[in-house]
Protein backbone atom coordinates (compact mmCIF):
# COMPACT_ATOMS: atom_id res chain seq x y z
CA UNK A 1 0.00 0.00 0.00
CA UNK A 2 1.37 3.48 -0.90
CA UNK A 3 1.15 6.42 1.41
CA UNK A 4 -1.31 7.86 -0.74
CA UNK A 5 -3.75 4.81 -0.62
CA UNK A 6 -2.79 4.74 3.31
CA UNK A 7 -4.15 8.37 3.28
CA UNK A 8 -6.95 7.95 1.31
CA UNK A 9 -8.44 5.19 3.28
CA UNK A 10 -7.62 6.74 6.49
CA UNK A 11 -10.51 8.44 8.66
CA UNK A 12 -11.10 11.80 9.12
CA UNK A 13 -8.83 12.47 11.73
CA UNK A 14 -5.69 10.46 10.55
CA UNK A 15 -6.24 12.92 7.24
CA UNK A 16 -6.52 15.37 9.35
CA UNK A 17 -3.30 15.50 11.63
CA UNK A 18 -1.07 14.10 8.40
CA UNK A 19 -2.08 16.95 6.37
CA UNK A 20 -1.25 19.20 9.71
CA UNK A 21 2.50 17.28 10.24
CA UNK A 22 2.95 18.42 6.03
CA UNK A 23 2.02 21.96 6.42
CA UNK A 24 3.91 22.20 9.45
CA UNK A 25 7.21 20.47 7.68
CA UNK A 26 6.54 22.82 4.45
CA UNK A 27 6.92 25.71 6.70
CA UNK A 28 9.53 24.99 8.85
CA UNK A 29 11.69 23.98 5.85
CA UNK A 30 10.46 27.60 4.09
CA UNK A 31 11.95 29.32 7.48
CA UNK A 32 14.62 27.27 7.62
CA UNK A 33 16.09 28.16 4.19
CA UNK A 34 14.92 32.07 4.08
CA UNK A 35 16.42 32.43 7.62
CA UNK A 36 19.74 30.70 6.91
CA UNK A 37 20.49 33.10 3.79
CA UNK A 38 18.93 36.57 5.47
CA UNK A 39 21.25 35.55 8.29
CA UNK A 40 24.36 34.98 6.43
CA UNK A 41 23.68 38.17 3.98
CA UNK A 42 22.95 39.99 7.25
CA UNK A 43 26.17 38.46 9.09
CA UNK A 44 28.04 40.06 6.20
CA UNK A 45 26.04 43.55 5.68
CA UNK A 46 26.56 44.47 9.47
CA UNK A 47 30.17 44.05 9.51
CA UNK A 48 30.50 45.79 6.43
CA UNK A 49 27.66 48.68 7.65
CA UNK A 50 29.53 49.25 10.72
CA UNK A 51 33.25 49.43 9.36
CA UNK A 52 31.97 52.22 6.53
CA UNK A 53 30.18 54.19 9.58
CA UNK A 54 33.30 54.58 11.43
CA UNK A 55 35.09 55.21 8.42
CA UNK A 56 32.97 57.87 7.16
CA UNK A 57 33.84 61.66 8.06
CA UNK A 58 30.31 62.72 8.51
CA UNK A 59 26.85 61.30 9.30
CA UNK A 60 25.29 62.15 5.80
CA UNK A 61 28.73 60.71 4.44
CA UNK A 62 27.92 57.29 6.33
CA UNK A 63 24.18 56.95 5.74
CA UNK A 64 25.16 57.27 1.54
CA UNK A 65 27.45 54.26 2.23
CA UNK A 66 25.07 52.15 4.21
CA UNK A 67 22.23 52.18 1.68
CA UNK A 68 24.45 50.68 -0.64
CA UNK A 69 25.73 48.17 1.70
CA UNK A 70 22.92 47.58 4.28
CA UNK A 71 20.14 45.63 2.12
CA UNK A 72 18.20 44.56 5.38
CA UNK A 73 18.22 47.84 6.74
CA UNK A 74 19.17 46.63 9.96
CA UNK A 75 21.97 49.35 10.67
CA UNK A 76 20.91 52.55 8.89
CA UNK A 77 17.26 52.91 10.61
CA UNK A 78 20.07 53.08 13.73
CA UNK A 79 21.73 55.92 12.23
CA UNK A 80 18.69 57.62 10.71
CA UNK A 81 17.08 58.03 14.39
CA UNK A 82 19.88 60.22 15.58
CA UNK A 83 18.59 63.00 13.05
CA UNK A 84 16.49 64.56 16.23
CA UNK A 85 13.98 66.96 14.77
CA UNK A 86 12.22 70.03 17.42
CA UNK A 87 8.86 69.99 17.64
CA UNK A 88 6.33 70.71 20.79
CA UNK A 89 5.77 67.03 21.34
CA UNK A 90 6.40 64.85 24.19
CA UNK A 91 8.68 63.15 21.42
CA UNK A 92 10.89 66.13 22.19
CA UNK A 93 11.14 66.25 25.90
CA UNK A 94 14.19 66.32 27.86
CA UNK A 95 17.30 66.35 26.66
CA UNK A 96 19.64 65.35 23.51
CA UNK A 97 20.29 61.80 26.01
CA UNK A 98 16.88 60.87 26.58
CA UNK A 99 16.02 61.78 23.10
CA UNK A 100 18.73 59.50 21.94
CA UNK A 101 18.07 56.66 23.99
CA UNK A 102 14.46 56.54 22.74
CA UNK A 103 14.96 56.72 19.62
CA UNK A 104 17.74 54.36 19.43
CA UNK A 105 15.80 51.62 21.34
CA UNK A 106 12.88 52.08 18.86
CA UNK A 107 15.14 51.78 16.04
CA UNK A 108 16.50 48.61 17.29
CA UNK A 109 13.51 47.22 17.92
CA UNK A 110 12.39 47.46 14.70
CA UNK A 111 15.89 45.82 13.45
CA UNK A 112 15.83 42.89 16.16
CA UNK A 113 12.38 42.04 15.13
CA UNK A 114 13.37 41.05 11.34
CA UNK A 115 16.12 38.94 12.78
CA UNK A 116 13.58 37.46 14.93
CA UNK A 117 10.64 36.82 12.21
CA UNK A 118 10.26 32.93 12.07
CA UNK A 119 11.48 31.99 15.36
CA UNK A 120 8.03 31.61 16.83
CA UNK A 121 7.30 29.36 14.31
CA UNK A 122 10.31 27.12 14.61
CA UNK A 123 9.42 27.32 17.98
CA UNK A 124 6.13 25.91 17.98
CA UNK A 125 6.82 23.39 15.58
CA UNK A 126 9.11 21.84 17.32
CA UNK A 127 7.26 21.79 20.75
CA UNK A 128 4.12 20.77 18.99
CA UNK A 129 4.73 18.05 16.40
CA UNK A 130 5.14 15.40 18.52
CA UNK A 131 2.50 15.91 20.08
CA UNK A 132 0.75 15.94 16.93
CA UNK A 133 2.12 12.69 15.71
CA UNK A 134 1.39 10.91 18.85
CA UNK A 135 -2.32 12.10 18.53
CA UNK A 136 -2.54 10.48 15.57
CA UNK A 137 -1.18 7.77 16.88
CA UNK A 138 -3.48 7.15 19.69
CA UNK A 139 -6.06 7.65 17.27
CA UNK A 140 -4.75 4.98 14.91
CA UNK A 141 -4.37 2.43 17.56
CA UNK A 142 -7.85 2.93 18.77
CA UNK A 143 -9.42 2.74 15.19
CA UNK A 144 -7.41 -0.42 14.62
CA UNK A 145 -8.58 -2.18 17.79
CA UNK A 146 -12.37 -1.05 17.18
CA UNK A 147 -12.00 -2.36 13.71
CA UNK A 148 -10.63 -5.75 15.13
CA UNK A 149 -13.87 -6.40 17.79
CA UNK A 150 -15.63 -7.73 15.25
CA UNK A 151 -13.07 -9.69 13.40
CA UNK A 152 -12.99 -13.27 15.33
CA UNK A 153 -9.88 -14.48 16.72
CA UNK A 154 -7.62 -11.82 17.31
CA UNK A 155 -3.87 -12.64 16.49
CA UNK A 156 -0.34 -11.27 16.76
CA UNK A 157 0.01 -10.62 13.00
CA UNK A 158 -3.97 -9.02 12.75
CA UNK A 159 -2.67 -6.41 15.47
CA UNK A 160 0.79 -5.66 14.05
CA UNK A 161 0.02 -4.02 10.96
CA UNK A 162 -2.50 -1.76 12.07
CA UNK A 163 -0.63 -0.61 15.36
CA UNK A 164 3.00 -0.22 13.04
CA UNK A 165 1.08 2.10 10.51
CA UNK A 166 -0.26 4.18 13.53
CA UNK A 167 3.11 4.37 15.38
CA UNK A 168 4.53 5.66 11.55
CA UNK A 169 2.45 9.34 12.88
CA UNK A 170 4.76 9.32 15.95
CA UNK A 171 7.76 8.68 13.94
CA UNK A 172 6.24 11.78 11.44
CA UNK A 173 5.88 13.90 14.21
CA UNK A 174 9.63 13.77 15.28
CA UNK A 175 10.83 13.94 11.87
CA UNK A 176 8.76 17.42 11.79
CA UNK A 177 9.86 18.36 15.04
CA UNK A 178 13.84 17.53 15.27
CA UNK A 179 14.76 20.37 12.16
CA UNK A 180 12.76 22.48 13.57
CA UNK A 181 14.20 22.63 16.96
CA UNK A 182 17.89 22.53 15.36
CA UNK A 183 17.25 25.33 12.98
CA UNK A 184 15.62 27.35 16.21
CA UNK A 185 19.21 26.98 18.21
CA UNK A 186 21.16 27.03 15.54
CA UNK A 187 19.64 30.53 13.93
CA UNK A 188 19.10 31.77 17.62
CA UNK A 189 22.85 31.88 18.33
CA UNK A 190 23.51 33.91 14.87
CA UNK A 191 20.64 36.24 15.77
CA UNK A 192 22.08 36.83 19.37
CA UNK A 193 25.46 37.28 17.50
CA UNK A 194 24.01 40.28 15.28
CA UNK A 195 21.81 41.45 18.45
CA UNK A 196 25.03 42.01 20.21
CA UNK A 197 26.13 43.69 17.12
CA UNK A 198 24.09 45.79 17.13
CA UNK A 199 23.43 46.66 20.03
CA UNK A 200 26.92 47.89 20.57
CA UNK A 201 26.63 49.79 17.52
CA UNK A 202 23.82 51.76 19.18
CA UNK A 203 25.34 52.05 22.44
CA UNK A 204 28.56 53.45 20.41
CA UNK A 205 26.33 55.68 17.89
CA UNK A 206 24.58 57.33 21.47
CA UNK A 207 27.58 58.32 22.87
CA UNK A 208 29.21 59.98 19.65
CA UNK A 209 25.95 61.95 19.00
CA UNK A 210 26.48 63.29 22.82
CA UNK A 211 30.24 64.11 22.36
CA UNK A 212 30.27 65.42 19.18
CA UNK A 213 27.64 66.90 15.70
CA UNK A 214 27.43 63.97 13.23
CA UNK A 215 24.74 65.47 10.84
CA UNK A 216 27.53 67.85 9.25
CA UNK A 217 27.75 67.64 5.58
Amino acid sequence: MSAAEAFLQGDTATQTVTVVLLAMSVGSWVIILWKTWLLRRAGGDVARSVAAFWQSASAPEALVKLKAFDRNALVTPLLMATQLEASQTLASAGGQAQQLTRVLRDALQQSLAQLQQGQIFLATVGSTAPFVGLLGTVWGIYHALIGMTGAGQVTIDKISGPVGEALIMTAAGLAVAIPAVLAYNVLGRTIARLEAVLEGFAFDLRELMLSRPLWQA
